[in-house]
């Protein structure tokens, strides 16, 4: 059952993160009018299930009026709200505050910032950490986001042998991580990715819709495209079954998405994203509606 709605406000940004699952970068271009914004949100209300209303990015601070007047429409019609933002914009505590209070007295629900050696590196008082700050003086429930670089750990079997060795530091292997962070790192067999661990393809908790007008299942992977069929009527008549994507991948994961369309497997991968993006990329222009948009795919 729905119940989330994320707004990909944009996929501007003013970092270019090696682990961004949309390529998010200063370069991208686009944002949606308070109109499609309104619009959206009356399409979430008829659905009579979406509880939760988020803002993203890229970064959504970059079209601060739109934001705040997001956050006011969505609490207008009675949507809990939480925006998910690096802070950028808090140069000082100060600075922090005159950004985050009129959000405050709008009613926004929550806020998340992005702080890890992605985004800041060595940085000890970043603006995350001063935004975060600032949010808490003004009474706004907030928390951390930190993603740590990929690591390699061997686990024990007994009889001092290693396990196999395990890639740990919370990163997706999809989007731009793909082509900056999986150079070394230990694989497993293609075969062994028999099913989607993050997302539940066949009933969906939360979608992500961007300014293309796509209905993100998972980045770049599409129900369709709301600016054609009303996001209500695409998610009252969505089947996983009957997707040419998500079919393969609710029967047999990436593996099977693989397998069902030919794709020319190397022997490993780092994990099942790592496959199910690839394979995913290759097919682009068999189904461009539903493997969209360029941007998440690092076609600029």
């Amino acid at each position: 059952m729905l119940t989330g709605i994320h707004f990909l406000l944009t996929y501007k940004c003013p970092y270019e993160c090696d682990h961004c699952f949309v390529y998010g970068s200063p370069r991208a271009k686009g944002t949606f009018t308070l109109g499609q914004v309104i619009a959206v949100l009356q399409e979430a209300q008829k659905l009579g299930t979406v509880q939760m209303v988020f803002f993203e990015g890229g970064e959504p601070f970059l079209y601060y009026p739109l934001l705040l007047e997001g956050v006011r429409a969505a609490r207008a019609m009675g949507f809990n709200t939480g925006i998910v933002t690096n802070g950028y914009f808090a140069t000082s505590m100060e600075d922090a505050i005159l950004w985050l209070k009129p959000l405050q007295e709008v009613g926004i629900g929550a806020i998340s910032f992005s702080d890890d050696l992605f985004h800041s590196g060595l940085e000890e008082n970043t603006p995350a950490k001063r935004a975060m700050s600032a949010a808490q003086q003004l009474g706004i429930s907030c928390g951390m986001i930190s993603i740590s670089p990929p690591t390699v750990t061997y686990p024990e079997e007994g009889e001092g042998k290693k396990g196999e060795p395990i890639v740990g530091g919370g990163v997706r292997f999809r989007g731009r991580a793909v082509e900056k962070l999986v150079e070394g790192l230990p694989t497993r067999p293609w075969q062994s990715f028999t099913e989607c661990p993050y997302e539940n393809l066949r009933d969906p908790g939360r979608v992500h819709v961007d300014v293309y007008g796509n209905v993100h299942l998972c980045q770049g992977l599409c129900m369709g495209n709301l600016w054609k069929t009303p996001l209500s009527q695409m998610v009252r008549e969505y089947r996983a079954e009957e997707h040419p994507i998500c079919a393969p991948l609710v029967e047999g994961g990436p593996a099977e998405l693989a397998r069902r369309f030919g794709f020319p497997v190397e022997p490993g991968y780092v994990e099942a994203c790592h496959l199910c993006y690839l394979v995913r990329r290759s097919l682009r222009g068999r189904f461009p509606e539903y493997l969209a948009p360029p941007q998440v795919y690092g076609e600029e």
